[in-house]
């Protein structure tokens, strides 16, 4: 089940919703329970932060990678 994020259109109650597959309506407000809601364009995490080196590339080898003889 993935989640959502879904703003209030009413109230402006920004919310995260589990959402089903089968489910087809947007979920109701819960603070206001208006089902005036729209779904969100979310964000993901890449889980490093930005203080983390970036990791490099092991050296290329094998068939090939040695270029013409």
């Amino acid at each position: 089940m993935p989640i959502y994020e879904y703003k209030c259109d009413v109230c402006g109650h920004e919310f995260e919703e589990l959402v089903f597959s089968s489910s087809t309506e947007n979920p109701s407000c819960p603070e206001c329970k208006s089902k005036d809601t729209e779904k969100q364009l979310s964000s993901f995490s890449s889980g490093a932060s930005s203080d983390d080196p970036i990791p490099s590339m092991p050296p290329s080898g094998g068939c090939g990678s040695s270029g013409f003889s």
